[in-house]
């Protein structure tokens, strides 16, 4: 199974948790494939067969500058993924009212593409934790088992 994994990060965390989740998504066996401001024509050439989205929040809730383009571009364009497995996992702070607000833009663009949240978002809040590729392992070992039964 193809999973494309898209990455929204401001400070560099969400990229690094990324790169983590493929190299586990890799030794589990999947064809796993991250690539920072990658384009859409790109993920679709990859041709996924199930989407991981690890980003960040910011601003006001927002998704990061990086990963907007891509975001545009899938939401303009609405490319058939209907019934792909996908999930989100969000870092963000609980300090502030938006927290994960970039994930949920992500949860929402999902839902528009018809693609299958196939466990829920992990919310990782960066005032609880100083290793959140590690805080992750857990909820990506979920996604894994998820993924073999998809």
């Amino acid at each position: 199974m193809k999973v494309a994994i898209l990455s929204g990060s401001v400070y560099g965390t969400a990229e690094e948790v990324a790169r983590h989740a493929e190299r586990l998504l890799k030794a589990a066996g999947f064809e796993a494939w991250h690539k920072a401001h990658m384009g859409l024509d790109e993920l679709k050439a990859f041709a996924p067969d199930a989407f991981l989205t690890v980003t960040s929040t910011t601003g006001m809730g927002e998704l990061p500058d990086n990963l907007l383009p891509l975001y545009h571009s899938i939401r303009d364009q609405l490319p058939d993924w209907r019934g792909r497995p996908g999930a989100v996992l969000a870092l963000g702070d609980s300090s502030y009212d938006l927290f994960c607000g970039g994930g949920e833009q992500v949860r929402e663009l999902y839902a528009e593409l018809g693609i299958r949240e196939v466990v829920e978002m992990l919310r990782v809040d960066s005032s609880e934790t100083v290793t959140p590729e590690v805080d992750a392992e857990p909820w990506i070992a979920g996604l894994i088992q998820a993924l073999r039964g998809a």
